[in-house]
């Protein structure tokens, strides 16, 4: 056996060592690479190196750029948008991306109503093949920020020799962009090679390797070994001080748009009680998370929309004891009769510090003296099972965007099909027609008003509770060139190479 590890390790070793081969050591985890399907980070990450939408981002920034889409136009209503296609887009096995495969592959999306399927059903009203090479999206009412949600994989085509019309497909998709995927072993490694059908520039490397680690620990003892190149998501916060003292690791860290929150869901009791979600929203303690748990790698979050993005206001309040108890003691609990509930958390999905984060909620809602805790955890798959089917009643979660605009922040869980998805199971119609209303404005001044009463609204029903905001890190070997920690938390290994 340990002749076994050591020829294991020294093959890894020469992986990495090889100038053509990228080596990526993560502890996340893929759940799927449908894109009707997949709503997580690091499963759609895998998606934004081997597929292409009709809209990117430029590299480095928020700035939408055409991709498949040539051009497009909108109609003076707002409500219809022509997209104009490249003729030379092709998925891997030869198959034109064509406008037929745009409809098929949206109408799909729409159709399978997976977790992410809400960002179009409610808006896209219907789709159309006007010729070859020209594709049209009739929505439902004008949305200024429609083209952004087009830069998320939801929207992006599958070819349809592989993606099955009514379902689900769980294995490795036809590549349209850099990369193509040529091994997968879940949870093990996944092998992306270039693509030489992708119509764009060739990337920088040609192969990389993805390994999936178990815990931090093992992903620090990978990079410092020279088993991997870079360690992406997650290393221990304290690793990643040890770290920037390593003279032979560089150490990458960026703001980040992502947002960690609490899940209350709305129709289990005792959290359909808003004086039980109230009393929890003032015993947390934010700010003993970032200084225990991420050594200061974090800021507390007042707010569902992150800060730095307009119309930010920071309508939660500060911690409050008193407060907390006296809305318990309203709902009914008191020290001899306490509020006993589950907290659930994944332990690996976000990091091992989910543990820790658990551990100081528990002890702050405790601290009320009339709430006691129970902590549950499940893996990953489970765990989204668990809060799409309403089995967990609070949860914490993490949220990167889908597309750059404080709606994102917003809809997805306040609007009645996107918190179905998230788990809160919210709804307000009052809320939501806000929401439309912000939707359908042009005018970031007036669509900013609209997103303040909106958060405000999150305050008076709490289906979540923001906690912190995250700092972006990447961790490499001193010769890998063109990391980047992008404003859209793209990361593009396409970019990457060894020097």
């Amino acid at each position: 056996m340990k002749k076994l590890l050591l020829v294991l390790l020294l093959a890894l070793s020469l992986v990495a060592f090889s100038s053509k081969v990228l080596v990526v050591g993560t502890t996340d985890k893929i759940r799927t690479l449908d894109p009707a399907k997949c709503y997580d980070y690091f499963s759609s990450n895998i998606l934004q190196n081997v597929l292409v939408g009709l809209v990117d981002y430029e590299v480095n920034t928020s700035n939408l750029v055409p991709a498949l889409a040539e051009k497009w136009e909108v109609s003076p209503d707002g409500l219809v948008y022509t997209f104009y296609l490249r003729k030379d887009a092709k998925f891997e096995d030869g198959t034109p991306i064509d406008a037929s495969v745009m409809k098929y592959s949206i109408d799909r999306a729409m159709k399978l109503n997976g977790d992410p399927a809400f960002l179009l059903t409610d808006i896209v009203s219907s789709t159309k093949v006007v010729d070859d090479h020209t594709f049209q999206i009739k929505l439902k009412y004008p949305f200024s920020a429609f083209v952004s949600v087009l830069g998320y994989t939801v929207a992006w085509p599958v070819n349809p020799n592989l993606y099955p019309e009514n379902g689900f497909y769980e294995g490795a998709p036809s590549a349209s962009g850099p990369y193509k995927i040529t091994e997968w072993i879940r949870d093990v490694r996944i092998v992306l090679e270039k693509n030489d059908k992708f119509y764009g520039p060739a990337p920088k490397t040609d192969k990389v390797v993805i390994t999936f680690y178990e815990s931090a620990a093992t992903l620090r003892l990978a990079l410092e070994t020279g088993q991997i190149d870079v360690a992406f998501r997650h290393l221990d916060p304290r690793d990643i001080n040890d770290l920037e003292d390593n003279p032979n690791i560089n150490v990458l860290k960026g703001s980040s748009p992502q947002i960690r929150y609490l899940v209350l869901n709305t129709k289990q009791s005792p959290f359909s009680d808003p004086l039980v979600r109230k009393a929890i929203m003032y015993a947390v303690d934010r700010q003993r998370i970032v200084d225990d748990v991420f050594v200061g790698l974090a800021q507390p979050l007042y707010s569902m929309v992150p800060m730095g993005m307009w119309s930010h206001e920071d309508v939660f309040p500060k911690r409050n004891l008193r407060a907390a108890k006296r809305l318990l003691q309203q709902a009914g609990y008191w020290t001899d009769k306490p509020l006993t509930i589950d907290l659930w958390y994944s332990p690996t999905h976000y990091g091992t510090t989910e543990a820790d984060v658990a551990q100081v909620l528990k002890e702050s809602l405790e601290e009320t003296g009339i709430i006691k805790v129970n902590i549950k955890y499940a893996e990953w798959s489970t765990y989204v099972d668990y809060f799409l089917n309403g089995t967990m009643g609070l949860f914490l979660l993490g949220w990167y965007p889908d597309y750059i605009d404080p709606d994102d922040y917003l809809w997805p869980f306040l609007s009645t099909n996107g918190a179905k998805s998230m788990g809160s199971f919210y709804e307000n119609p009052i809320t939501e027609s806000i929401m439309k209303a912000a939707r359908v404005c042009v005018d970031q001044n007036t669509r900013s008003d609209l997103y303040e009463q909106v958060q405000n609204h999150l305050v008076v029903d709490v289906p979540n509770i923001p906690l912190w905001q995250g700092v972006a890190v990447v961790a490499s070997q001193k010769n890998i060139k063109g990391v980047l920690l992008e404003p859209t938390q793209i990361f593009r290994y396409y970019l990457i190479e060894k020097k």
